[in-house]
């Protein structure tokens, strides 16, 4: 069973490639452009993992980190910022705030989806593809 995993974001094209991404990878993706929405869809959706912008309209990110971790509910979902804050300091600013992890925009397609798998139990990790014939037999 592949993880469910929230999109905070308001940007459409960061959206697109992120959730394109995951879905490739056999995630289930749910997506919010604002804040207020994402907080809303993790308290119904219980998701597996929230990545999560800074700078969204109605709620930012860190309104977003404050609110999921005081509901006991939601507080041990992991919730990773995408964040185009990249100066010295960002990231431990991030941290401190409550985030389980930091990526700086623009995100590295070729690592996201492995290094976002870091914050998901191994269970709930999509299964590796086969080699260059796309076999996963043990026997081929």
């Amino acid at each position: 069973m592949s993880a469910r995993i929230l999109i905070a974001e308001d940007h459409a094209d960061s959206m697109a490639l992120m959730r394109y991404l995951l879905e490739a990878h056999g995630y289930v993706t749910l997506c919010a452009a604002d804040g207020e929405h994402a907080v809303a869809l993790a308290r119904g959706e219980r998701p597996d993992l929230i990545v999560c912008d800074l700078q969204m309209p109605v709620l930012n990110g860190y309104g977003v980190v404050e609110r999921l971790k005081q509901d006991a509910a939601l507080s041990s979902i992991p919730l990773v910022a995408v964040t185009a804050f990249s100066m010295l300091g960002d990231r431990e600013a991030v941290l401190a705030a409550g985030f389980d992890g930091y990526f700086s925009k623009p995100i590295q397609a070729a690592r996201f989806v492995t290094e976002l798998e870091q914050f998901l139990p191994p269970a709930l990790r999509a299964p590796r593809r086969g080699g260059a014939g796309g076999a996963t037999d043990a026997g081929s």
